[in-house]
């Protein structure tokens, strides 16, 4: 997996990918651009504290990741932002059996208020590297920043596990939904000519 995540690749459950354009609705090209963060020299911005001190009140925890009835029943929320190109179930992204372990090993970030799940992402981890797979929150929640907050514990989590990159997945060179992204300092992009740059003003 680190191989294949140092190469662009990224997968859904045994379905593997990689592209570097795509079409969007009004019928124009982004060019795709893969992330990574070097873990060593990651440091938070005040927003992103701002959303940790927000969070004070939440449980977090690191599990084998799993998708069952509850974590179906948040997609089902999470799912009411998209307008096109609605995903049937969580198993779109998370289609193995046993997520924890195939085709790699997987955890989850799991993120409770009074045990109840606010959301979760799935990060799968290799000896170098994690990578970010898929993350759902509920929207009633919106305002905690609940996909940054997941993802800032990714990258928590993996430094403590000694680990050197994290892979926060794609966003475009354009403007889009997938800046946030790209304000994790620092943050490189690869090139699709197997070199990874530093993502401008990381």
């Amino acid at each position: 997996m680190d191989r294949l995540w140092a190469d662009g690749w990224r997968h859904f459950g045994d379905y593997f990918f990689r592209y570097s354009r795509m079409v969007v609705e009004d019928g124009s090209h982004q060019t795709i651009q893969p992330l990574r963060i070097p873990l060593v020299d990651f440091t938070t911005s005040k927003s992103q504290r701002r959303i940790w001190k927000r969070n004070s009140d939440v449980a977090i925890s690191i599990v084998p990741a799993v998708v069952d009835d509850e974590h179906e029943a948040l997609f089902l929320k999470h799912r009411e932002r998209f307008v096109t190109n609605v995903p049937e179930s969580l198993r779109v992204f998370i289609p193995s059996p046993v997520p924890d372990r195939l085709p790699c090993s997987c955890v989850s970030v799991e993120v409770r208020l009074a045990g109840k799940l606010l959301a979760v992402s799935y990060l799968d981890v290799d000896i170098k590297g994690v990578s970010s797979v898929y993350a759902i929150f509920d929207p009633a929640e919106q305002r905690r920043g609940l996909g940054t907050l997941t993802l800032l514990e990714e990258i928590r989590w993996a430094q403590s596990q000694g680990k050197r990159w994290h892979y926060p997945g794609y966003a475009t060179a354009e403007p889009s939904g997938y800046d946030y992204k790209k304000t994790f300092r620092p943050t490189e992009y690869f090139d699709w000519h197997g070199t990874w740059r530093v993502l401008e003003n990381s």
